[in-house]
């Protein structure tokens, strides 16, 4: 079925946050309504719900696998070639803790860029429906449901005190 995008511009806040009430009275899920704003307001500023991120797991998981790979690289870099000089160990410990160290700092900084990528959804495939007066100063609410919600999408944001409502199609649903 196809989906649309409906767009809400609002003047202040308060507006807002009384047209994602009226949204989530219509069961419309916070998948599908997201708040655009050329201002920085605090999560929550519109009375929506926290977003859950795993981005925690990004940075331990690289530190671990460059951690794994960096002591399995002077392992077997020493293991592959022993040169044994003056009767030291084969394995010295102090220079494999500053390789241990580096591989996994490379590792967490390597997929803590790729975990805020990803969970920011970058790159999008498209912008979809967007208004300059966004960055004037007006604050968006986009709603993107099935065509046949699409009625109760704008009524909620008409009824929360939307300025001006924009429509555009977005995509086709693929199931």
């Amino acid at each position: 079925m196809a989906m649309q995008s409906v767009l809400g511009l609002f003047q202040s806040p308060d507006s807002v946050a009384s047209a994602l009430e009226n949204i989530r009275q219509n069961d419309f899920a916070d998948t599908q309504v997201e708040v655009l704003t050329g201002t920085p307001y605090p999560e929550g500023a519109f009375g929506e719900r926290p977003i859950k991120h795993r981005l925690y797991v990004f940075p331990l998981v690289g530190a671990i696998i460059g951690l794994s790979a960096a002591i399995l690289l002077t392992v077997g870099t020493q293991a592959s070639n022993p040169l044994v000089t003056g009767g030291k160990p084969i394995l010295a410990i102090p220079p494999m803790a500053i390789i241990a160290f580096e591989g996994t700092m490379l590792g967490a900084i390597v997929l803590t860029v790729i975990g805020i990528l990803f969970e920011s959804r970058l790159p999008k495939g498209s912008l979809g429906l967007y208004d300059a007066k966004v960055m004037e100063g007006l604050i968006g609410v986009l709603v993107t449901c099935d065509e046949s919600r699409l009625g109760a999408a704008e009524e909620a944001l008409r009824t929360g005190g939307a300025v001006e409502i924009k429509r555009e199609h977005a995509h086709e649903s693929r199931r």
